[in-house]
């Protein structure tokens, strides 16, 4: 006999009302992203608006005079780096094409490889100076998460009190303590990613300056910014300046080749263990496949919030799904 599928009423009502929230989700997923990269800054700020609110500095100048701080590093930095990163970045994709052909490659698979990789690569420094333009260019976003910070940074201190409020003091707590745990993740992985990405830049400006390559400057920012990428990273930073360099001259090829495996060496063993410790404890396969499903749905935004978001994922799935 064909069984007979009953569906209650209960049922269907919880159904609608979750495929509204659903929409509802998908409707808000702007404001969602802004206040999840709110909650980003706000691990990184904390630690220095408290350190400034411990020299009875209040709160909200704290917080105040960290933006200052901040936005101004980035404008003088900008400012400085912007004129010479545009016109290196112009002259690097107009001269790659002739130091491959220097290399002996067959022209076919030289214009392939230049048109199709290698191109792309060289143009990065300058499609992060045009994203950074058009993300100042949404001055209403960039408020409202300039202000969510804010406002997230302000109620830090208080947030026991205002948890408890809403879930009772044992609830509350547990929440702080989430919480606590995801700010020590996120903090310690943008903080240190940053730094990484800063000294792995810096040695390969020092290197590609000293043995005398051309372009230093976009090749140094383009292995800061790969080294973020687990393992690939390095090595796809690395080709450019290597091609470059034996386009010049064997001797420079092969010193490019050792810069940039001591430069790696020394991130592997001093700077990662020191700076990163064990603060993400996130596999390299799951953060590579974060990057390519961020930049699939989200593009640049996407990547640059992909590993930040499968660590909230971690932090929340070792809290109520994996129990001792």
């Amino acid at each position: 006999m064909p069984r007979k599928i009953e569906i209650s009423h209960k049922t269907i009502i919880f159904s609608v009302f979750f495929l509204i929230f659903l929409w509802f989700l998908f409707y808000i997923k702007d404001l969602l992203l802004q206040l999840f990269i709110a909650l980003l800054f706000t691990t990184i700020l904390d630690p220095f608006v408290t350190r400034l609110a411990s020299f009875k500095i209040p709160r909200g100048i704290a917080i105040l005079s960290s933006y200052v701080l901040i936005l101004g590093l980035l404008g003088g930095i900008i400012a400085l780096l912007a004129p010479p990163l545009v016109e290196q970045t112009t002259n690097f994709a107009n001269s790659l094409p002739g130091y491959i052909s220097q290399l002996g490659i067959p022209p076919v698979v030289s214009s392939e490889v230049n048109r199709e990789f290698l191109t792309r690569v060289g143009s990065i420094p300058g499609q992060l100076l045009v994203f950074g333009a058009s993300l100042l260019a949404n001055v209403v976003s960039v408020l409202a998460v300039l202000v969510f910070t804010f406002y997230l940074l302000l109620s830090r201190n208080k947030l026991d009190e205002q948890l408890g409020l809403f879930f009772g003091t044992e609830k509350a707590g547990k929440l702080v303590d989430l919480l606590a745990r995801l700010e020590g993740k996120l903090g310690g992985w943008a903080r240190g990613e940053l730094t990484l990405m800063f000294l792995v830049g810096l040695l390969n400006y020092i290197g590609l300056t000293i043995l005398g390559m051309p372009f230093a400057l976009p090749l140094a920012i383009l292995a800061g910014l790969f080294e973020v990428i687990p393992y690939l990273g390095p090595l796809v930073a690395a080709i450019p300046g290597v091609l470059i360099g034996f386009g010049i001259s064997p001797v420079t090829g092969f010193g490019v080749v050792i810069m940039a495996i001591l430069v790696q060496q020394l991130e592997n063993y001093v700077f990662v263990p020191k700076i990163m410790g064990k603060s993400v404890g996130v596999s390299p396969i799951i953060i590579l496949l974060a990057f390519a499903i961020g930049e699939r749905l989200a593009g640049v935004v996407g990547m640059i919030i992909s590993v930040p978001f499968v660590i909230t994922l971690q932090v929340l799935a070792q809290e109520y799904l994996v129990k001792d």
